[in-house]
């Protein structure tokens, strides 16, 4: 299976109900915005938990990321609750589950092979943020090599410019909407952009965004 598997074209999926795709396990259904192989793949999906659905245990051989969307994911380690961001390093696992139903964007098999570092972040936590002279605020949430991952919050009419550089970039629309050249992005929206290339994104109401660059194949 491939689905934007072309990393040197810009990529967007602005969510449909109809896109939604079942998983293996009851009740786990996948948004898949991009992929390359089958069950085991290198995927960015959107995942659906219906409530008291469950995956079954499994591995993470190249490592996996997550940043909860909606409701609460849990696993053997834990509650995480919406706004909660998670690195599982290469050669970690879980069996994980949501009593109440959630949404989580996923990233797997996407790590640099040295990057060990298990990471829980709370973005609901204020005093992480760090807010700048024009009114907009980030918040850090991973660095390695040439990679970044952040949050960013934008004031309504608050424009931006996302420059990739050598390593592309990603952004999802947690809450609010982005104007993309011409294109509404709202809530789960998607958009991937190649290396050297550049966006002008307009918050048509106040916004925040899960943003991450320095990190895509070159081909």
């Amino acid at each position: 299976m491939r689905i934007n598997a072309d990393f040197t074209r810009p990529a967007l999926v602005i969510p449909k109900d109809d896109d939604w795709v079942r998983s293996p396990e009851s009740g786990v259904e996948r948004l898949m915005l991009d992929r390359i192989g089958d069950e085991v793949a290198r995927a960015t999906s959107i995942v659906r938990y219906a409530p008291g659905s469950a995956f079954r245990r499994h591995e993470h051989a190249k490592g996996e990321e997550f940043l909860v969307l909606d409701g609460v994911f849990s696993d053997e380690s834990g509650d995480f609750p919406a706004g909660t961001y998670v690195r599982n390093p290469p050669g970690s696992g879980h069996a994980p589950h949501s009593d109440s139903g959630c949404r989580i964007l996923v990233k797997l098999r996407q790590f640099d092979p040295a990057d060990l570092a298990h990471v829980v972040v709370d973005t609901r936590d204020e005093r992480l943020w760090v807010t700048a002279s024009d009114a907009t605020a980030t918040l850090d949430l991973h660095s390695f090599a040439s990679e970044r991952v952040e949050m960013r919050k934008l004031e309504a009419n608050r424009s931006f410019d996302l420059e990739p550089g050598a390593g592309g970039a990603e952004l999802l629309v947690v809450s609010g909407s982005l104007n993309y050249d011409g294109n509404l992005l709202g809530v789960e929206s998607w958009l991937r952009l190649p290396a050297g290339s550049k966006a002008n994104l307009l918050a048509e109401t106040a916004t925040v965004a899960w943003i991450k660059t320095g990190h895509l194949p070159t081909a």
